[in-house]
């Protein structure tokens, strides 16, 4: 039946076709809801877009860089001439890349070429085209997706850790269960946990040594310290053995967080005196102590 067919408008003239064409209706540009309703499908293809190209990056087999602040520049232009005209949103799509790449296409033109190509078949074969099942598509998307997903890419990850495999599976699964946007929101929150987890983990390296009679203990600070790692460095620095040398090391870091140079600061001044601690900061800057801060 025809809805199971792809169903395009067939125009009998030119003076038709361009009637297809719909200008915007300015009269609910005072709805709050067509912001929100902008500003969704802006994040959407925005998303849709980066991942996009993060893919394809990776399916080039001249492994070249995709410039992303041009990509979204080009579809915003994009969007608004085809919004001007009565168009769907405009995004890249991973299924049209990977066909120009599966099929030898290395550069620009392959994609201007698919686009006349597109347009030409609307304009003078939409009879034709709406005579292709639906199902039809369905399979090449089916098979685009099992290329992209295949298992050697879940069993890779999987290699690389939980701090990996986890966000990746989640987000696959959300996406199946939900749709693209709340997909990758929920993805990208257990990403940021993990993140957030390892720069906990990783705020420094701990080393100890003995020299002489005493105990040397060296903290490397990573190259970025912030507020979160505030409570692992105290507990570090608390435990520090009573009549020690302790040397902090800063040069690595790029940014260390106020709060992490105030504990610094303050054992350095008041509990390594009291513990006999011998404190030699490098490239710790210094700080004017806020007190109830």
């Amino acid at each position: 039946t025809g809805k199971h067919l792809v169903q395009l408008p067939v125009a009998t003239n030119i003076k038709e076709f361009f009637s297809f064409f719909k200008s915007p209706d300015f009269s609910a540009i005072n709805n709050p809801d067509v912001y929100i309703v902008a500003a969704t499908l802006a994040i959407v293809a925005s998303l849709e877009t980066l991942l996009s190209v993060e893919a394809t990056d990776k399916l080039d087999p001249l492994k070249r860089s995709t410039p992303t602040n041009r990509e979204l520049k080009a579809q915003g232009i994009g969007n608004m001439v085809s919004s001007l005209l009565g168009g769907l949103p405009i995004t890249q799509v991973i299924v049209r890349s990977s066909a120009n790449i599966n099929s030898g296409g290395k550069t620009k033109m392959s994609t201007i070429i698919h686009g006349t190509i597109l347009l030409l078949s609307a304009i003078f074969i939409p009879f034709y085209l709406n005579l292709i099942p639906l199902a039809s598509l369905a399979v090449i998307l089916l098979m685009v997706g099992y290329k992209l997903a295949k298992p050697s890419i879940f069993k890779g990850l999987y290699a690389l850790g939980w701090d990996q495999f986890i966000p990746f599976i989640v987000t696959v699964i959300a996406i199946l269960g939900t749709d693209l946007l709340k997909g990758i929101g929920i993805g990208m929150v257990v990403a940021i946990y993990f993140i957030l987890r390892k720069n906990y983990k990783n705020s420094y390296h701990y080393k100890t040594e003995k020299k002489q009679d005493r105990e040397v203990v060296t903290i490397t600070l990573s190259e970025e310290v912030t507020f979160l790692n505030k409570g692992s460095i105290q507990l570090t620095l608390n435990q520090i053995p009573d009549n020690s040398d302790l040397i902090i090391d800063g040069s690595q870091s790029k940014n260390i967080d106020y709060d992490v140079l105030e504990i610094i600061q303050d054992f350095k001044n008041f509990t390594a005196r009291e513990k006999n601690i011998k404190v030699q900061t490098l490239n710790i800057p210094e700080i004017i102590s806020l007190g109830g801060h």
